[in-house]
Formats: structure tokens, sequence, C-alpha cells
């Protein structure tokens, strides 16, 4: 799952016979060689720290406000006044906006990759709207709540299913990948009004919060499904940071060196699918955070595609702070997080288009 670390083969090693390239610093296990990114390693430390000051702050503000020091003695287990505040009530909300915010930065990481565009991802191909519609329709039609998420993580694969079958009738070319998954993202969320301008008020406003995205009310139970998923893809992520290196190749030298191209984009988008469709169903429709994450990773390493796990930090970091600003900036009134993270990602969007206007055709 690491985006630091790429397997080199033995034609790879430095010219001078050292074994280095110029920022890169190479492991040695067995007949295996990893480069390893020194500014990748430097930029996940820096997210890990971050993200742990965000989540200090986040355990600390609010009413009653924890001192800083008291958060740490909850956390070590020594006995405070103030544990039910620190573990009980806000603890379970902070790591479900980790652990989300975590997923949708893998999933815009491989989904992105794929695509070879940096305005795919699950909010804009129609997996968060396949999602909203299925649980639009469970939130309108009296079902009960614990079949909320179920539906939005089938109605979620299903809007995956059409958008790939639309876009591999030609080896999932990215760009027909793409151009797939805004026409159905356009299909259907026209469908989420159609449901919503017919259903009951008090239940249209329901699924209207359950589209924002919001953690409020949500803690362990949800973050459970969520990490669970990421556990059972660990091992699909450990071969996707490897196998992400390939996608900028083209069909014919990928199968020129071995390599099958289509089965590599369909397992790497199919991961990414999985995993956001399964943290939409939990956290609601939070979008954005899987748009911008992987690209600013990307930016601050300085890669050609987007590192997988700095993604995956730096969209903890997001959403945990979008969660905190959602709790605080207008107390006691609570925003939910998805408003906080279109603020962030409708201008991050408008930047992407204007630059891809000025760049010389």
């Amino acid at each position: 799952m690491t985006a630091a670390t790429q397997v080199a083969d033995r034609g790879s090693a430095a010219p001078n016979g050292t074994d280095r390239l110029p920022g890169r610093a190479l492991l040695r296990v067995g007949p295996v060689r990893v480069q390893i990114r020194r500014r990748s390693v430097l930029v996940a430390a820096a997210l890990t720290g971050l993200l742990a000051v965000a989540m200090v702050l986040s355990l600390s503000l609010g009413t009653p406000y924890v001192a800083p020091a008291d958060v740490l003695r909850a956390l070590a287990g020594t006995g405070t006044a103030y544990d039910l505040v620190v573990l009980d009530l806000r603890l379970p909300r902070l790591v479900l906006a980790a652990v989300a915010g975590a997923a949708f930065g893998v999933a815009g990481t491989l989904i992105q990759s794929v695509a070879r565009n940096p305005l795919a991802s699950p909010d804009v191909i129609g997996i968060t709207q396949g999602a909203g519609l299925a649980a639009t329709v469970a939130l309108t039609s009296g079902a009960a709540a614990v079949v909320v998420g179920p539906a939005a993580l089938a109605g979620g694969l299903v809007a995956a299913a059409v958008v790939f079958a639309l876009g591999a009738r030609h080896g999932l070319a990215a760009q027909r990948f793409v151009l797939a998954g805004v026409a159905v993202a356009f299909a259907l969320r026209a469908l989420i009004e159609v449901v919503m301008l017919t259903a009951d008020p008090i239940d249209g406003l329901r699924a209207q919060i359950w589209l924002i995205g919001t953690l409020a009310g949500r803690g362990w139970t949800e973050t459970a499904w969520i990490a669970g998923t990421l556990l059972l893809l660990l091992p699909v992520l450990a071969w996707a940071g490897w196998a992400l290196n390939s996608t900028a190749l083209d069909d014919d030298t990928a199968r020129g060196i071995g390599l099958r191209p289509v089965a590599r984009r369909i397992g790497l988008a199919g991961t990414g699918v999985i995993a956001a469709a399964m943290v939409t169903a939990q956290v609601g429709a939070v979008d954005f955070v899987a748009l911008v994450a992987p690209q600013v990773a990307r930016r601050l390493v300085r890669a050609e595609r987007p590192p997988l796990l700095c993604a995956a930090l730096l969209g903890a970091l997001l959403l945990v702070l979008a969660d905190l600003a959602g709790r605080r900036l207008f107390a006691p009134t609570q925003l939910p997080a998805g408003v906080l993270t279109a603020a962030i990602g409708g201008p991050y969007l408008l930047y992407l288009l204007l630059r891809g206007r000025r760049r010389p055709s």
C-alpha cells in the first residue's frame, strides 16, 4: 500500500554500480530491491505529524474544552475527569473521520491513476451518485435505518458496474472511462432529484442530509465496516502500490514488457470502487476528498502519479479538519462535513479546469 516505494528490477541499478538513484534510497530484501523516494518518506512523516496534531485538537476543542494534556492522559488510560467526553463522545467520530478520509484518498488515487485524469474521482464518475440514489430510495420509502448502508453500498457497486460496462468496450480506455462515468453520474443525479421531489418532505430532508455527508451520530460501527474493508483489500493495495507505476504506459509498451494493461486497470479501478462505495455507504456523499487528496499529495511529493500512502494520509487530514471546522465554526450549530469539503473542493475543481485551459495546445 505504500506510496513511497516501487519495486525495481535488476536492470534499474544506477550505471555507476552504486545502486542509487537521485533522491532515492535502495533497500534489499533478498533478490528484491525496493527504491524508496526520500521526499515521499518526508512528506508522509510530515502528514502523519499534522494528522496527529489535528486529531488532538479535534478531541480538545468543543464544549467542554479539554486541555491537550488531559486529552493525551485520557488516551493513555491514566484516568481523567474528561474520559467520558474524550473517549466516548469525541473519539469514535474522530477515528471515523480519519479512516473514512484515508479510504477516500486511496479510492481517488486508484481511480485517477487508471483514468489518467485529475478530475476523475468517485463523486465525478457516478459511484457516489449510485450510492446516493439507492440511499435516497431507502430513506424515502420508509425502510429501516439499518437498510440504508447496504442499499448505498449496492447502489455504488451497480453504478460502477455500469460505468465499467460502458467504459471497457475498447479495453477500458482512460478517456472513455471518464466520459462514461460523467454521463452515468448526471443520469443518476437526475433520478435522485425525481425521487426527492416525489417523496414526503420529512423523508426528503433526511435524504438531503445523507447526500451532503455527515459524521454526526456515527462512530465505531461505521469505522469497523470501512477499516474491515481496507484490511481485506490490504494485499490488493500492496500490489496496487507497485502496479500503479505502469499506469502511465501506453498499452503497446506495457504489453511489450510482459504486462496485461487492461487487467491491471480493471483491478486497480475495481479496488478503488469497492473502497469508495463502502465509505460512501457509511458516511454519506462526502464529496471532493477523493478528488483533492491525490492531486495535492502528488504535488507535495513531486511525482508523476498520485502517491497512495500520502494521499491516504492527506485524505484523513482533510476530513478530520473539515469535521472539526463543521463542529466549531458556527457552534452550537454543526455543519455537515460534506459542506466543508465542498467548500474546499469546489474552488480546487475550478482551479484544475482553468489550469487546463491555460495549457498550450
